[in-house]
């Protein structure tokens, strides 16, 4: 079941004068980290949410002086993952997890507000449970298996696991950071250094609430991602770098907030300042990617059952090495 739970939230707000003008959905994602506004929305519909101690709609307009008190959870009806047959690149596979090359485009698993008709559709998760008929349930009924999560538009390795015990090892790698992950990403731009470390707390932006931000404390987690320079190259289309990033933390968007907060967007991500079209120099004809040139390139963790190291490699799927040397000037823009 899918929870909007306000257990770690306060349950009390004081609207200021700087929230004057303000709906009060609005102003509610806005103090409320991690939290969409459609759930929010859905709190308020369900009169759970109380303005000077009265039920009011999302719409209201507040005047900046109003305490807004949440008096109760958001909680849809349940709704499971529905196996399809769904084609799969598995790398590798045994009796306790599976690890699987995701191309960009599919979904890890459907989103807050997923009906049967629309959202759970074509998913990771419903490739899986077609293919390996049971996982592990820790997840809950719209996650099974999932230990952790690639963006839709990001390609490559992703471990998931078959059963609880090792669902829970596995997950317990991960909060201590024993897993280690390694991204290809081309971005904008040369670095003056070959290699470096960021570390910028991320949480969720207050405005655009589909991105992420390292310029907001309220509700900011650390994270952590190491870069190495392979190559850099300029081409008629411009300067670019093809770097490899280790992540310590998981955050979301990750690599994608913290590569443009230093002014290296990652090609073909416009939600973090990546153009759409990369438009040459001379008579060529502009490019552009329908996905962000990130890839999930190396994983190495251990087998929980066993301990053992394993350590999986998925080179970079044909689209971006093409769309790799068509910047480069090696292949046909057409």
């Amino acid at each position: 079941m899918l929870v909007l739970s306000m257990r770690q939230q306060p349950s009390e707000y004081t609207a200021s004068v700087t929230d004057a003008g303000k709906r009060l959905d609005q102003f509610l994602a806005a103090h409320i980290p991690d939290v969409s506004r459609a759930r929010v929305q859905q709190l308020i519909a369900e009169e759970k949410v109380q303005v000077n101690g009265r039920p009011a709609k999302a719409s209201l307009k507040l005047r900046g002086d109003e305490t807004v008190v949440i008096t109760g959870e958001a909680a849809p009806r349940p709704l499971r993952a529905i196996a399809e047959d769904i084609p799969l690149d598995i790398v590798y596979e045994d009796r306790d997890l599976a690890v699987i090359n995701k191309p960009a485009g599919m979904m890890v698993h459907a989103g807050a507000g997923a009906t049967e008709d629309e959202r759970n559709r074509g998913t990771l998760v419903n490739a899986l449970l077609h293919r390996f008929k049971a996982l592990s349930e820790v997840g809950g009924d719209l996650r099974p298996g999932i230990v952790h999560r690639l963006d839709r538009n990001t390609s490559g390795l992703i471990v998931v696991a078959k059963n609880d015990v090792a669902h829970r090892k596995l997950a317990s790698q991960f909060s201590e950071r024993e897993i280690s992950k390694t991204y290809i990403a081309l971005v904008h731009g040369w670095f003056k250094e070959s290699k470096g470390t960021i570390s910028a707390a991320i949480s969720r932006d207050a405005v655009r609430r589909t991105r992420m931000t390292v310029r907001r404390s309220d509700g900011a987690r650390n994270a952590v991602s190491h870069y190495r320079v392979v190559k850099q190259f300029e081409s008629v289309y411009g300067k670019f770098a093809l770097v490899e990033v280790k992540i310590e933390t998981g955050r979301t968007h990750q690599i994608r907030v913290h590569m443009s907060s230093i002014g290296h967007p990652i090609v073909g991500d416009t939600l973090y300042g990546a153009p759409a079209e990369i438009k040459p120099k001379g008579k060529i004809v502009a490019v552009g990617l329908n996905r962000q040139f990130l890839h999930a390139a190396r994983l190495e963790f251990r087998q929980p059952r066993t301990g053992k190291v394993l350590q999986f490699e998925a080179g970079l799927p044909p689209e971006l090495g093409a769309f790799l040397e068509v910047l480069r000037g090696n292949g046909n823009p057409e």
